[in-house]
Parts: structure tokens; C-alpha cells; sequence
């Protein structure tokens, strides 16, 4: 099999893998070396680093063989599918040619598992190692670890790769021996443990000696399938924030369930539940940037997520006793949970009324969204919408959004007729 067709076979295997984001870490050139982290064909993924910049990656499983039989994977032991496994040298070579043509500015790695945990992995270190230390390369690398491999070679590839994940998959014990049977819950969670306790020794070890190696320097990641199994957004929350609280997880991913194998084990769905999974990562959002625990989010009795509302606004509607917030005293944390306020225009509005009373005028020029803001808010005790009533409020919110998922729709042919009259 030539490299063209394993490259197409083990590129397309990758795809379910979302969790490719790159970390931002700041990986040093060195002299004579390629690439550095700063930084549609086959296998080429577009991801964005922390401070927002779209970063291009050869995103590949090294080989989609796999001893295991998981009923919702599309590289299971039992379909027949082509398969194609890479050598360490191959992939090594794809990474530095679609570096050099400028296609690339990292690296991001899987693998299905052949024979055992620690053989895919000694591979997967090879290959990473070989770009490290044979072609000099600085560029972006996220490695997946596989789950059971011993902690040495964990160790070893967290001195080479800039950020590891360990897929959690599924989000309980009863899930993952209901669909991935061969599977166990506390192999995925004790590396998990272990690469975090190494992050946190070696940030206070190289403190001490300059010339320490990082380790994994952009933090730990896990991704959850979501719909595959039958838990609430609770429960993954709570999951999330209980990952987050022990493990430093710097990200969750959430894989909206793509039901690409027949089985009578799985949900019988018309389409991914895609609103269900942008709904997670909002919450996901409030919970790592905006003071929110899981319990808050939602409760036993409203465990799953609205699909109409994003999340801060359901609860704010769910706590109307707590509002309106004066915008001109109210603290930092209390100006994040205003529905339409982010963090930076809480800060600007924190540092904004240092010099005067802020108005609704000024608070719009900050970049607060005053369309669902303005129920919410006072500013020098007056109101701009005076409302107290959930469910008017609710009506009021969901005409706006109507109005505006109307108006993309209208512009749309409208910016396409534009740009062929210009070409």
C-alpha cells in the first residue's frame, strides 16, 4: 500500500477525534531547527490556539487496527473496513514535508491499539522522539496516550509532546462496559492522574534548574462522546468539573455521537445531536471562566441543558431574585453572570467606572449585548426594559433570536449574488 492511500485511509479514521485544539504553548526554536509552536490537503485539520490564532494540523491515527471491540467506533475489531497501519518513519516524513509546504504548523496523533497498550505506545514515542531530536522540529505535537500503557513510556512521551490527552470516552462506568467492554475505566483515569501530578512537579522543577526538559507544557485534555449512552448533561458536567477540580484538565471536549456502526445497543438517531453538544461547551465555558459550578448549571430535577436558551441566560431567568444588577456597583463575578456581559467587558466596565457613571450608551460601546443584557441590568437605577416575568422575558428572548437566525438567512444569497457581480 503506497503512502498516498494509507495517508487518505488513516486521516479519515482521525476525524472523529475532536479534541485537536492547539494549547498555545510556546515551544522554543533552536539552532538549525524547523518549526516552532507560534505558529486541505489530506489530514489537515484547522484549530485555534488560546489566543484565538487558526492553527493548521496533520491530524492522522498511526494505525486504525485495534484490538479492542467498541461498539460505537468505526475502527472496531469487527468491521470490515481498510486498514493501514504508518511506520514511525512515515509519519515523520509526512510531518516534515507538509511542514516545509507551509500546509502545517503541528502535529496531532492517534492510534487505534495493536497487540498491547505499551507496544502502540513505544511506537508513537519513536515517532515523536525521531521529530524531536533527529529533524530538530519545534512545531506543535498533541499525542494521544494510550489508556494501560505503562507510566515510564507516559513520562518518556510527555518530555516530547507539547500537550497529551487520554480520551475518557464515555461518561460512566456503566457506559464504557455497556459499549467498550474491553475497556477499563480506571486504566483511562489513573494516567490521567499521573500526567497531571508530573505537570504540577515539573512546573516547580524547572523553576529551580533552567535546563529541565517540559513536560507536556500544554497542559492535559480528554474527549466524551455525547449520545452514545444514556446520561444527563448533569451528570457529564459534573464529570467535567470534577476532572477539571482534580486532574487540571486544561480541556473537555465533547463529541456529539455519530452513529456510524448497527447496533441494537445504540440510540437510533436521525442526526448527531449537535445543539446538545454546542450547548455543553457553553456550559463547559461557564464553568472554566466563569465561576459556575455543575450543581448551578443545572439540578436532579432540570438535568439536561436548554436547547433553545444558551445556559448563563436559562440560569439567570432560573434566578430572577438576583437581579437587576446595578452595572455601576456591582462586583466582577456578579457582572459574568449577566446574561450578555463576557469577561472582557465586565473588566471594561469594572475599569470604565472608575472615571463616571456608566449608561446604557457606554455599556454598548464596551461590547456588552444589550438585546439580552437589558433585562437583566439598571444603570444608575434606571431601567432600559423593566420585566419581571420569566416567561415574558423567555418570549421576548426568543423572538429576538428568531429575528436574527431570519436576517442570516436573507443575507446570505444576498453576500453571494454581491461577490459574483464583483468577480
Amino acid at each position: 500500500m503506497d503512502l498516498q492511500e494509507k495517508l487518505s485511509i488513516l486521516s479519515s479514521a482521525a476525524k472523529y477525534d475532536v479534541s485537536c485544539a492547539s494549547s498555545g504553548s510556546n515551544r522554543k526554536n533552536t539552532p538549525g531547527g524547523l518549526g516552532d509552536s507560534s505558529t486541505a490537503a489530506m489530514g489537515i485539520c484547522h484549530s485555534w490556539s488560546a489566543d484565538g490564532r487558526c492553527v493548521s494540523l496533520l491530524k492522522i491515527l498511526y494505525t486504525n487496527y485495534c484490538i479492542h471491540d467498541c461498539v460505537y467506533c468505526i475502527n472496531r475489531r469487527s468491521n470490515d473496513i481498510p486498514r493501514a497501519s504508518f511506520t514511525p518513519e512515515e509519519v515523520t516524513d509526512l510531518t516534515i514535508n507538509f511542514y516545509r509546504r507551509n500546509y502545517i504548523e503541528g502535529l496531532f496523533l492517534s492510534s487505534g491499539v495493536i497487540k498491547n497498550p505499551d507496544y502502540t505506545m513505544e511506537l508513537l514515542i519513536r515517532t515523536i522522539k525521531s521529530l524531536r531530536q533527529e529533524y530538530k522540529f519545534n512545531g506543535y505535537i498533541h499525542l494521544k496516550v494510550i489508556p494501560g500503557a505503562d507510566r515510564g513510556l507516559v513520562r518518556e512521551a510527555g518530555f516530547y509532546a507539547d500537550r497529551l490527552s487520554v480520551n475518557i470516552e464515555l461518561p460512566s462506568e456503566q457506559g464504557l462496559k455497556l459499549l467498550a467492554p474491553g475497556k477499563d475505566r480506571k486504566a483511562i483515569l489513573t494516567p490521567m492522574s499521573y500526567i497531571s501530578d508530573k505537570i504540577a512537579s515539573n512546573k516547580e522543577e524547572k523553576k529551580k534548574f533552567k535546563s529541565a526538559m517540559s513536560f507536556s507544557p500544554g497542559g492535559q485534555s480528554t474527549q466524551l462522546i455525547v449520545g452514545a449512552t444514556p446520561e444527563s448533561d448533569l451528570q457529564i458536567l459534573r464529570l467535567s468539573e470534577g476532572l477539571y477540580n482534580k486532574v487540571r484538565l486544561r480541556r473537555v471536549y465533547y463529541s456529539a455521537f455519530v452513529p456510524v456502526n448497527n447496533n441494537p445497543l445504540l440510540p437510533v438517531l436521525k442526526a448527531p445531536p449537535l445543539q446538545r453538544e454546542h450547548r455543553l461547551y457553553q456550559a463547559d465555558w461557564l464553568l472554566r471562566f466563569y465561576g459556575f459550578a455543575a450543581n448551578e448549571i443545572l439540578d436532579p430535577t432540570l438535568p439536561f441543558l436548554d436547547d433553545d436558551l444558551d445556559p448563563k441566560t436559562v440560569w439567570a431567568l432560573r434566578n430572577l431574585q438576583l437581579f437587576p444588577v446595578e452595572v455601576n456597583k456591582a462586583d466582577y463575578r456578579m457582572l459574568l453572570r449577566v446574561p450578555g456581559i463576557g469577561q472582557q467587558s465586565a473588566r471594561k466596565i469594572i475599569s470604565s467606572r472608575r472615571w463616571g457613571r456608566l449608561g446604557f450608551s457606554e455599556l454598548k460601546k464596551i461590547g456588552v449585548v444589550m438585546k439580552r443584557a437589558r433585562y437583566f441590568i439598571t444603570c444608575g437605577g434606571s431601567f432600559l426594559e423593566m420585566i419581571d416575568n420569566k416567561e415574558m422575558i423567555r418570549t421576548r428572548l426568543l423572538k429576538d433570536k428568531k429575528k436574527k437566525e431570519q436576517l442570516a438567512a436573507q443575507q446570505l444569497p444576498l453576500n453571494f449574488e454581491t461577490r459574483l457581480v464583483q468577480s
